[in-house]
């Protein structure tokens, strides 16, 4: 198997890999084709600056894993009191015949180096189930973070 950066040309592979990650956690409908056609207008440019960046993984020269990357504007905070940037894990998917083949935590130790390079002390990321055990035997640990939808 190859590991090749994300380029802009990954753009549907990004698309389809969010939709079914979300499929897999049980998401369905008609939502997840409007989050798609909405999240590929955003990461377009993204990836086409580089503020969207990441990991592939294929076999052959087909695509089967991926993550996505970021650099995100957070305040200095106890957990990074220097820098104003925190890491964010997103997009993490294999395809279904690739899994429970460590593909999942070399692209999470990748991204552990890619944050490294650029300096970042501190990552952040939302796990599925599916996902949960792997992060948290890779160190990954639960915050106090809460959320709330917004009605609009």
């Amino acid at each position: 198997m190859e590991i090749r950066e994300l380029s802009e040309n990954d753009i549907e592979l990004v698309c389809r890999h969010r939709e079914e990650m979300f499929r897999d956690a049980g998401r369905t409908g008609d939502v997840l084709q409007t989050m798609t056609g909405h999240f590929r207008d955003w990461l377009r440019p993204r990836l086409i600056d580089h503020s969207y960046f990441g990991f592939v993984v294929c076999d052959k020269g087909q695509p089967v894993a991926g993550i996505g990357l970021m650099l995100i504007d957070w305040p200095p905070h106890p957990s990074h009191p220097t820098t104003s940037k925190r890491g964010y894990v997103l997009n993490v998917y294999v395809e279904p015949g690739y899994r429970s083949r460590g593909l999942a935590r070399e692209l999470m130790q990748l991204a552990d180096a890619e944050f490294g390079k650029r300096g970042i002390q501190f990552a952040i990321l939302h796990a599925t189930e599916m996902g949960r055990g792997l992060y948290a035997e890779l160190g990954w640990s639960g915050t106090t973070e809460m959320s709330k939808v917004i009605p609009i």
